[in-house]
């Protein structure tokens, strides 16, 4: 079955697509969203732009709209977005790095139904520390991009999840309640590489880091 995977650049939209081929779905191209919206509802915004160098990367097409991310009507660019998947790469189904957001999930799915495409969210309810571990065992190498919650500040961008952040991670959570794998928008991250979905890494050729207190972005140039 062709795929089409809703793709961020983050780490649950590439777990979910790296889940899919693994489990032998062919992923015909990705799906990607730009809002103009910081804080929009739907989409992840640090270092969005860059998706297009992870597709050269993994060597798959992709399909990019901008949306100036207003609430409920930035759906409508989605859907623009997935019909032209449909149209351009026959795609039977969607892939989404849904985890816990049920606005997101009920949101794709009604799309989805619309357009009579499949929905997988291969992530779904997934345990958020198992999702971390997940990424480490597998040689995912994924930095963080933008930190949004208290005690989270500047000296969080740029780095890797690894077994320390994980054990770090979890110390936040049992003290501040984080959600772990950031499904409360507390962190953003950015995928450099991931085996067998992407034919080559990704480098950081410079970044800038903008924000204040407890909320950072780190907006990067990759090749």
């Amino acid at each position: 079955m062709k795929l089409g995977v809703l793709f961020s650049g983050g780490k649950d939209s590439t777990f979910a697509a790296w889940l899919a081929k693994k489990n032998g779905y062919e992923i015909a191209c990705l799906i990607s969203i730009i809002s103009e919206n910081k804080e929009s509802y739907m989409f992840h915004t640090p270092s969005v732009s860059k998706t297009e160098k992870q597709a050269e990367a993994m060597e798959i097409p992709i399909i990019i709209r901008k949306t100036k991310g207003e609430k409920e009507k930035e759906l409508n660019d989605l859907k623009k977005a997935i019909k032209k998947a449909k149209e351009k790469f026959k795609i039977e189904g969607i892939v989404t790095g849904a985890v816990e957001s049920v606005y997101q999930a009920s949101r794709i799915q009604k799309i989805c139904n619309e357009l009579n495409l499949e929905c997988f969210n291969p992530l779904w309810q997934m345990d958020q520390i198992e999702l971390l571990e997940g990424l480490i065992k597998n040689k995912f190498e994924i930095i963080i991009t933008g930190v949004f919650a208290y005690p989270l500040d500047e000296k969080w961008l740029g780095r890797k999840i690894d077994k320390k952040f994980v054990e770090e991670i979890k110390k936040l959570q049992e003290k501040y309640k984080i959600n772990p794998a950031g499904e409360g928008g507390e962190f953003e991250t950015f995928v450099l590489y991931a085996p067998k979905l992407f034919k080559r890494k990704l480098k950081i050729k410079s970044f800038e880091d903008f924000g204040e207190g407890n909320s950072w972005s780190r907006e990067i140039d990759v090749e």
